[in-house]
């Protein structure tokens, strides 16, 4: 399992990259492992403003479907469009060419409450 030390995490096993105020989000090496191949995701949230743990999307797996959650509050700004036509990217990369939407960030201060690396680590093995 991958677990970059740069990012930070969720409970729910998103990870999140803060560079100013944008927030680019995706699933972490261990939850894309654990839904298996990855066929669809959905966002319908973009331009939309959302708190910390709203539903933004899901992801569809081939056996499930998981509902995706704001790691921080603020707006959908982008979604990775390379998704609706390659999906698998997430299984593939899912720290880089997966990643899944970018948030302006309305509360940065949220940020600072999210697990580092190790912490998240130690609540997956």
């Amino acid at each position: 399992m991958n677990f970059p030390e740069q990012l930070k995490y969720t409970k729910d096993h998103e990870w999140v990259k803060i560079e100013g105020d944008t927030a680019t989000v995706g699933i972490t090496d261990f939850a894309q492992s654990e839904l298996g191949d990855i066929v669809f995701i959905e966002v319908e949230t973009e331009g939309e403003s959302l708190d910390q743990e709203e539903v933004f999307g899901s992801i569809e797996a081939v056996k499930t479907v998981s509902d995706l959650f704001m790691p921080v509050s603020g707006e959908v700004t982008e979604f990775n469009e390379e998704l609706e036509e390659t999906p698998e990217l997430v299984n593939e990369d899912p720290y880089e060419k997966g990643w899944i939407v970018k948030i302006k960030l309305s509360d940065p201060a949220e940020a600072e409450a999210l697990m580092s690396a190790a912490d998240y680590q130690a609540t997956v093995e």
